[in-house]
């Protein structure tokens, strides 16, 4: 009876885990600063800067949470390159960045150039929105306001 049970649950372990969107498991695949810089320039991929440190409360939760999400998970793989950048550690990259607050969030050409940044905690459902908004580059056409508004359309 054992063996059955323990049987049915790999099985089961095994269908959830080859469902589509289910490789968000893996994480965000996470670059050092200067490798993220060079991989974006290589696949033609923009960049997302996610400042933090160890004590941060709003990282953490950040880091739980909205970074965990599956569906985000995957769209960051899949259209960024993502560095994590911690401020305590790597404090010339912070100020570079004029990191005042944390988390912070920057958003860069695929040549580094600045697109825009985010202070503060986000949640998984709009920054996945602000990640279509920066990816489709229809920052360059509106506002995030007028984008989520054609999205509800």
């Amino acid at each position: 009876m054992r063996k059955t049970i323990l049987a049915s649950a790999v099985f089961i372990l095994c269908l959830i885990t080859a469902l589509p969107g289910y490789a968000a498991s893996d994480g965000i695949h996470w670059q050092p600063y200067e490798k993220g810089l060079a991989m974006a320039k290589e696949q033609n991929k923009k960049i997302f800067l996610f400042f933090h440190t160890d004590w941060c409360h709003y990282c953490k939760k950040m880091k739980k949470s909205t970074l965990k999400d599956p569906a985000l998970v995957n769209y960051l793989n899949k259209h960024f390159i993502s560095i994590t950048v911690n401020a305590d550690k790597e404090k010339k990259i912070s100020k570079k960045y004029a990191v005042l607050g944390l988390p912070t969030l920057w958003f860069l050409k695929k040549d580094s150039t600045r697109i825009s940044k985010i202070p503060g905690y986000v949640n998984a459902d709009i920054f996945l929105k602000v990640l279509k908004y920066i990816q489709t580059e229809n920052y360059k056409k509106m506002n995030f306001k007028d984008f989520l508004a054609q999205c509800a359309k």
